[in-house]
């Protein structure tokens, strides 16, 4: 994986590539048709996106991917935030992706990386818990040994693209800890139900599990995998402050651009001293969670820096998004909290995305763990 941050030449290469793509093929109205559809996915365009090879950018080559790692996939997803692109491309090519890369032994990822590269399948990966929320040991669900397989039994409310998924990956609590097992979204005794969510761009599921039986090789790297699991999850927060960045960004400006063509009393209100203010704050918070997200996924092959990084990017970029996003509101008046405006959808996204691996405080907390408070 990479280890600077550097912009090189294939790191421009995909941003200028991904921003024209998102622009011409995913533009907002292309968002908004498809948060308001059925499914919230447009299969088409989700080939066009495995084709064009990021599904698989994070993927080694040998697996079918383009052999790419966190760095070259964050400035994908810094793009895909700042156009809050809908559908399980989060889910599937960073959460579910890293799991099975991270637990999964050598046949286990032969047999699903160069399907998920492909975007032959979805996957998602299923953990948090009520009531305790976001902490691994109080994992209700179980794992129960059966003959050579093992039964799981268990409920995992919001798990991200849960309806579009075709594998969903379960964190599960057994005699030796926790496990994580990959369950065929049609196996029995799953039961799959929409659940209505903040950010209609991002669709979420509650899954029950009663008696879902899966053979012995569906249990990643055949064993106890908490480590791997928080790993797993340092990416995907890491990966998540990353397309914070990207929605923070454009926040800032949509209120530039407002502030320089919105008039009164006969002058920009970009000319205001308040104004001014806002957007110099909004630009420094912008900076300030830019640095921290490039840092983590900078240092991801250094488990004690990435223990420290990760949970800090996660923190300042879910609270500078969503300070950025309310203060966009502000900027553009009235104006903002229509829902005909593009502001709300990125307020939204700043709201949702910070509960979903972790709010700040959270993050803290695994920050404080990190370094020995």
């Amino acid at each position: 994986m990479s280890v600077s941050y550097a912009p090189t030449e294939d790191l421009e290469l995909i941003r200028t590539t991904a921003r024209q793509f998102l622009e011409d093929r995913i533009g907002l109205e292309t968002v908004r048709e498809l948060m308001m559809s059925e499914e919230g996915l447009d299969r088409g365009l989700w080939k066009e996106i495995a084709d064009l090879g990021w599904t698989g950018l994070a993927i080694g080559e040998e697996h079918g991917g383009a052999g790419y790692g966190l760095t070259e996939l964050s400035v994908l997803l810094e793009e895909m935030g700042r156009l809050v692109t809908p559908g399980p491309f989060f889910a599937s090519a960073v959460l579910a992706t890293a799991a099975i890369d991270t637990a999964g032994d050598d046949v286990q990822k032969a047999s699903l990386l160069p399907r998920l590269a492909s975007g032959e399948i979805i996957a998602t990966l299923a953990v948090f818990e009520e009531p305790r929320g976001w902490d691994l040991p109080s994992l209700a669900t179980t794992a129960t040994a059966d003959g050579t397989g093992w039964v799981l039994d268990g409920a995992k409310p919001f798990v991200l693209a849960g309806q579009q998924a075709d594998v969903i990956i379960v964190a599960a609590g057994f005699d030796d800890g926790i496990g994580m097992f990959v369950v065929p979204a049609d196996a029995p005794g799953l039961d799959v139900t929409e659940t209505p969510v903040l950010d209609p761009t991002r669709r979420q599921a509650d899954i029950l599990l009663n008696g879902v039986r899966v053979d012995g090789s569906a249990l990643l790297g055949g064993g106890e995998s908490t480590i791997s699991l928080r790993k797993t999850l340092g990416i995907g927060t890491a990966c998540l402050a990353a397309e914070q960045v990207g929605g923070s960004q454009r926040c800032l400006e949509m209120s530039v651009e407002y502030a320089k063509t919105r008039y009164q009393f006969g002058r920009p209100i970009g000319s205001f001293q308040s104004i001014k203010h806002r957007c110099a704050d909004m630009l420094m918070k912008t900076e300030h969670a830019k640095s921290t997200a490039y840092h983590a996924v900078r240092v991801v092959d250094d488990d004690d820096e990435f223990a420290i990084a990760a949970p800090l990017a996660g923190s300042v970029c879910s609270e500078a998004y969503n300070w950025i996003a309310g203060e966009t509101i502000q900027v553009h008046g009235g104006i903002g909290f229509t829902w005909e405006h593009d502001a709300h959808l990125y307020l939204k996204r700043a709201k949702a995305s910070s509960l979903l691996l972790g709010d700040a405080r959270y993050q803290r907390q695994l920050l404080g763990q990190a370094i020995g408070l």
